[in-house]
């Protein structure tokens, strides 16, 4: 009697697993797509290309396995140190404030970055930072589908894009209210 229940249970973590996994899938073909489109667009316009959140994260394990979640860029700048490593126009500083002056960059690339600020104003802030420094702005966040994004403490916020409107929504809250910004190329 055990055993079918044991094969039950192990299908339904086959399934969820399954799905996770094209999910995941989905998301890196996202964030891959998103940096090419920044790396062009720096290459086209000949300025550099700003990597907001740090290539590394805060895992050690992709530094020492040397296997970056994205591309350098030409400046990454990230809130922690370690998130850097050892990028040679490496640059510790919020993405509230960032210290450049205004369309220094041709592009600026934020890749799940977003959804860890404590609300959507803080959010909003980041984002009009990012405007004012870069051209264009390219964001990534994982999706809704991941479970792990669902069970993420320091995720507060939801993010994504479509073209040049990103919406941001703050978690845990019922008032069910979408805030829009629209990023002007």
């Amino acid at each position: 009697m055990l055993q079918p229940v044991l094969l039950i249970v192990l299908g339904v973590f086959l399934c969820i697993g399954g799905w996770q996994f094209v999910v995941w899938q989905g998301e890196t073909r996202d964030k891959n797509r998103k940096y090419r489109a920044a790396s062009a667009c720096a290459l086209e316009k000949g300025k550099p290309l700003l990597i907001a959140g740090g290539p590394w994260g805060t895992k050690r394990i992709r530094y020492w396995l040397k296997m970056p979640a994205h591309g350098n860029g030409d400046v990454c700048l990230d809130i922690d140190r370690r998130a850097i490593g050892n990028h040679p126009c490496g640059v510790v500083a919020d993405v509230t404030h960032i210290p450049f002056s205004n369309k220094s960059f041709s592009a600026a690339f934020a890749s799940h970055l977003l959804e860890h600020l404590p609300d959507v104003d803080g959010a909003e802030q980041a984002l009009a930072e990012l405007s004012r420094v870069a051209e264009a702005v390219f964001i990534v966040s994982p999706s809704r589908q991941s479970i792990a994004a669902w069970i993420k403490r320091d995720h507060h916020l939801w993010v994504w894009q479509d073209g040049k409107s990103i919406y941001l929504e703050q978690r845990g809250k019922t008032s069910g209210k979408i805030k829009e910004r629209v990023i002007v190329e």
